[in-house]
């Protein structure tokens, strides 16, 4: 009789442990994974915007892993689904070229900010308005017929490059770098009130620190308005619902971009500036986390 109950005991709690740990597979089964990666290019703009939905991710509880790329490379990984997503395609122009490849395999969440633009900039007290009047300007010497770009291959320089042969500038050449090191130079020339060409796009934090102005494109080559879309990889909907319905719900305006942007020249951590904006911009958070269970 002593072993029949204990024979009744041990299967009983061995039925109890069953239905445990069935629970938590059910339980577990179709959960949200907690690990996302974003990636972006190394523009100022993009380190404001990716910060700034990385730590709106953080407070829902997101194991956020940030990772700056090549343009090219950045597409390429979310298309293939190596990173989730990426809040830093410009188009229609400057990423056109990369969407059209890669489009087919990506889920375009839409626009996350309008007004974006792209051109030739320079110092407002250089006495030209046109990219027409670099041609035998007094201050080609002087710039020795140069103009300050960024990365091999971003669609800006691409369309500076391009400028260069519309508006004949003979002699005149694109000097690729980094954003970084475009905007020293930019500085640098202004502290002296020296002549500068610098690719441009808007929001920049340049903008808000110096009197500055686009050079006219009567010809179009940097194209019209442009506008910062969000996209994601394949699936991600279905394996992170919440983190998707907040990629997808992320929306705010260049002034926005360009505080943290300016924060962060000021000397500010990208994390910190981005927390920072996401306690005193609570309400339009709440507005991306609208429906997230």
């Amino acid at each position: 009789m002593l072993k029949f109950s204990r024979k009744l005991f041990v299967l009983a709690a061995l039925f109890v442990l069953s239905l445990a740990l069935a629970a938590c597979g059910s339980g577990d089964e179709g959960a949200e994974s907690k690990e996302i990666e974003l990636v972006y290019v190394e523009w100022d703009s993009e380190i404001a915007s990716t910060n700034v939905i990385a730590e709106v991710l953080r407070q829902q509880g997101y194991d956020v892993k940030v990772t700056p790329l090549d343009n090219a490379i950045m597409w390429q990984s979310v298309a293939k689904g190596e990173a989730d997503a990426m809040v830093a395609a410009w188009l229609p122009g400057t990423h056109g070229d990369l969407y059209e490849e890669y489009k087919d395999d990506l889920d375009d969440l839409g626009k996350n900010l309008e007004g974006a633009k792209i051109g030739l900039v320079v110092p407002s007290y250089m006495d030209i308005d046109s990219i027409g009047d670099l041609k035998g300007s007094e201050y080609a010497d002087a710039m020795n017929k140069k103009i300050t770009g960024i990365e091999e291959g971003s669609g800006v320089v691409k369309s500076s490059q391009e400028a260069v042969e519309v508006y004949g500038l003979d002699g005149w050449e694109v000097q690729t770098s980094s954003s970084g090191a475009m905007a020293k130079a930019l500085g640098e020339a202004i502290e002296d009130e020296a002549p500068i060409v610098v690719t441009g796009w808007t929001p920049h934090w340049k903008f808000a620190k110096y009197d500055l102005k686009y050079l006219e494109d009567p010809e179009g080559v940097f194209g019209g308005e442009e506008y910062i879309a969000t996209m994601a990889r394949k699936g991600l909907e279905e394996d992170m619902p919440n983190a998707y319905k907040i990629l997808d719900q992320f929306n705010w305006t260049a002034a926005d971009m360009e505080s943290v942007m300016l924060e962060i020249q000021n000397g500010t951590s990208p994390e910190e500036a981005a927390k920072a904006w996401v306690e005193n911009n609570q309400d339009k958070v709440q507005e991306w986390l609208e429906g997230v269970e």
